[in-house]
């Protein structure tokens, strides 16, 4: 295999963060995987056919659940009867130290590229970048924001696991696409000096 486009000197989970959020991702928690993208569809597919909003929907589901949940506690104090077997609500510290540090590797991760972009320093970045933002301006004329929404989860589970599986055939790929991209725009700036050069000279 050839050398790797990307350059990583880390593994794919490692970049995601390495921790619970990576493995969901990753597929190495399947059960939860599967769930999440099972629900999602669910949901998507109920607001696409009855028109609801997501806000509409939460507040309404919360109305129902809180209602239902206060009404049972208060008839089960009035019959000694037991309360809602409620779960203890508490997010733990180790999940939210995960969730911080995959935001803040991504934040870096984006200020950093940004800046070697912004100062003509990655020409690579830029490529992929301009690819990004073109991909994503033409499904975003074609899809609504629920629809790019359910896409983006999608795309978030699996691009990740399939680029983990076959990670030297894709970088080989890209390199040899970047290499043809830049064969092409070698090509075009010759031309266009070649015009430029032509234009003075019939001057």
């Amino acid at each position: 295999m050839g050398t790797s486009f990307f350059k990583k000197q880390r593994t794919v989970h490692q970049i995601l963060g390495g921790g619970f959020v990576a493995d969901v991702m990753l597929w190495r928690r399947r059960d939860l995987t599967l769930g999440i993208l099972i629900v999602t569809l669910a949901a998507w597919m109920m607001f696409e056919i009855s028109g609801y909003t997501l806000l509409s929907f939460t507040s309404n589901v919360f109305l129902l659940l809180f209602t239902i949940l206060f009404l049972w506690a208060k008839s089960a104090a009035i019959l000694n009867r037991a309360p809602p077997p409620l779960p203890h609500l508490h997010l733990s510290q180790e999940s939210v130290n995960e969730a911080s540090t995959l935001i803040h590797n991504v934040i870096n991760t984006s200020l950093s590229m940004s800046e070697d972009i912004a100062l003509g320093r990655d020409s690579k970045a830029f490529v992929r970048l301009v690819l990004v933002l073109v991909t994503i301006s033409v499904i975003g004329s074609l899809a609504s924001f629920l629809i790019l929404s359910y896409i983006s989860l999608v795309l978030v589970l699996t691009v990740p696991p399939v680029y983990e599986r076959y990670e030297l055939q894709i970088d080989d790929y890209a390199g040899m696409a970047y290499t043809k991209m830049q064969h092409l725009y070698m090509r075009l700036h010759q031309l266009h000096i070649s015009s430029i050069i032509h234009k003075w000279k019939i001057y």
